[in-house]
């Protein structure tokens, strides 16, 4: 596929939405579960205000933003269903964390609101949510990616996203993990199912196609 800050050639914005992995309270506010247990991480921190200048510019182009977001569906006594990896990975992770309409579930305020939410139970935003069945009743064929991590949830939808023969752009700069070494490997990794571009020139590429009356 492409390399890094290549144009892809062709995309009908009107069928191109812009999808971000997991950028919600609960992993980026002071606040949430992961700020609560000193979990956080500058790279994930500046990624909401590096990546809102892309929401209005593909609205405008008469695109979608789509925000995934991970979720611990509770019990019957309200706790969290976590998967057993998971809990040995964050302990720290309790009764109401990633909660559905609790605040840190809720997509960060730079963001938000989006025009579609899905809720998700694993990595990848395809895996048993509704997100392939909005992308086809509304006609999207391609997809913008950033969000966290990089070699988690944004691969993971990426690799899922390849499968069907979606065309896809990962946001370089768009996306972070936890380690500057991890993010570098996973981009390399990911060199044959993407096309690769920062934000700066995605929101260019954008800004060049022409815009929609009414969006």
């Amino acid at each position: 596929m492409s390399e890094v800050n290549a144009t892809p050639a062709g995309w009908d914005m009107t069928r191109t939405a812009l999808l971000t992995i997991d950028l919600q309270n609960d992993f980026l506010h002071t606040d949430g579960a992961y700020g609560r247990a000193g979990q956080g991480c500058d790279a994930i921190a500046a990624l909401p205000d590096r990546i809102a200048p892309l929401v209005n510019a593909i609205r405008s182009r008469g695109g979608s933003y789509i925000s995934a977001q991970f979720t611990l569906v509770p019990d019957r006594c309200g706790e969290p269903l976590i998967a057993s990896h998971l809990k040995s990975l964050r302990p720290f992770l309790t009764k109401g964390d990633f909660l559905p309409g609790a605040f840190g579930h809720s997509l960060v305020d730079t963001l938000a609101p989006a025009d579609y939410t899905i809720e998700k139970i694993a990595y990848s935003a395809f895996y048993q949510t509704r997100l392939e069945y909005i992308m086809r009743a509304t006609g999207i064929d391609n997809l913008i990616v950033g969000g966290i991590v990089t070699n988690g949830g944004v691969a993971s939808t990426l690799r899922d996203a390849h499968l069907r023969n979606l065309h896809t752009i990962l946001l370089t700069d768009g996306c972070a993990a936890f380690s500057d070494e991890v993010h570098d490997a996973t981009l390399l990794s990911l060199a044959t199912v993407t096309h690769k571009m920062d934000c700066a020139h995605t929101l260019a590429w954008i800004n060049e196609q022409p815009q929609v009356a009414g969006s």
